[in-house]
């Protein structure tokens, strides 16, 4: 993904980026670290009687498991890892299951399920040397989920908590870096959702509507793309509102901070057609 996105696009997570192969590799490692243990184990066999439901020994469960997730079928994947729990729940191997298992989901795009998984995870192993990386995946689960600005941002903000989350308690962490870098990210997509709502307002007329929306992305997503544009909204629906002592105020702020931008150039022809001289 690119440093920068245009805020009428859903953030998402190719794939295809250095950030997914990282995330594989860091989930991976686990199934790696337990090939050591298990030194000269049988991985799974991948046949079709490789069911969920099928009893085994917690070895060659774990191996099938991983066998099919390197085969990609990452469904049957994450079913085998909570077979893994399931049958074997006081087992070492529950403990990774259920990490895989929630890795497995994200791969698979069930982000519900992911998440889940990974909570279960961090609610029964707090302190575990894997807990930034369950919480990280719960984060790109809702991350990936981000929809355009048109619509409900509940999850844009789901994705900004569990975000925050990691980067709070997790900040010597390459998950923590990579966290903030997509926290600059949504918060430019949630001012970017309180602008498309605010011209939405200013263009019906409803100028004090489109003022705290305005407002909202000056106040609050400041160090956003939108914020100049906010100030040049502002300029326009306090002189509609007939104050202009305050448009001039988002005018000045405006040119003290972005003078060369085409929005205070368009400020500034406005204060001198509405308000004469006030810009002196």
């Amino acid at each position: 993904m690119t440093a920068q996105i245009r805020s009428a696009l859903p953030l998402r997570l190719s794939s295809g980026t250095a950030l997914y192969r990282a995330a594989r590799i860091g989930a991976l490692a686990l199934a790696a670290g337990s090939m050591t243990v298990l030194g000269g184990c049988a991985g799974g066999s991948g046949r079709p009687d490789d069911t969920a439901y099928v009893a085994r020994d917690v070895e060659s469960l774990y191996f099938a498991a991983k066998d099919w997730l390197d085969r990609g079928q990452v469904k049957l994947a994450a079913a085998l890892f909570d077979e893994v729990e399931r049958q074997h729940p006081y087992s070492p191997w529950a403990r990774r299951a259920q990490l895989m298992s929630a890795f497995s989901y994200y791969v698979a795009k069930d982000y519900g399920q992911a998440v889940s998984a990974a909570q279960r995870f961090l609610s029964i192993h707090p302190g575990n040397k894997d807990a930034p990386y369950a919480s990280y995946l719960i984060a790109l689960s809702y991350y990936e989920q981000i929809s355009d600005v048109e619509r409900d941002q509940a999850t844009t903000r789901l994705a900004k908590t569990a975000l925050t989350d990691v980067v709070r308690r997790y900040p010597e962490t390459d998950y923590a870096a990579d966290a903030q870098l997509k926290l600059d990210l949504v918060n430019d997509h949630l001012a970017g959702k309180e602008m498309t709502v605010g011209r939405f307002y200013e263009k019906t007329g409803k100028w004090l509507a489109a003022t705290l929306r305005f407002r909202k992305v000056v106040d609050e997503y400041q160090t956003t793309s939108h914020t100049a544009e906010a100030l040049y909204r502002l300029t326009e629906t306090y002189l509609a509102m007939g104050i202009p002592e305050e448009a001039k105020k988002s005018a000045a702020v405006l040119g003290a901070n972005y003078p060369g931008s085409e929005w205070y150039e368009k400020a500034y022809d406005l204060m001198e057609r509405k308000a004469p001289g006030s810009m002196s």
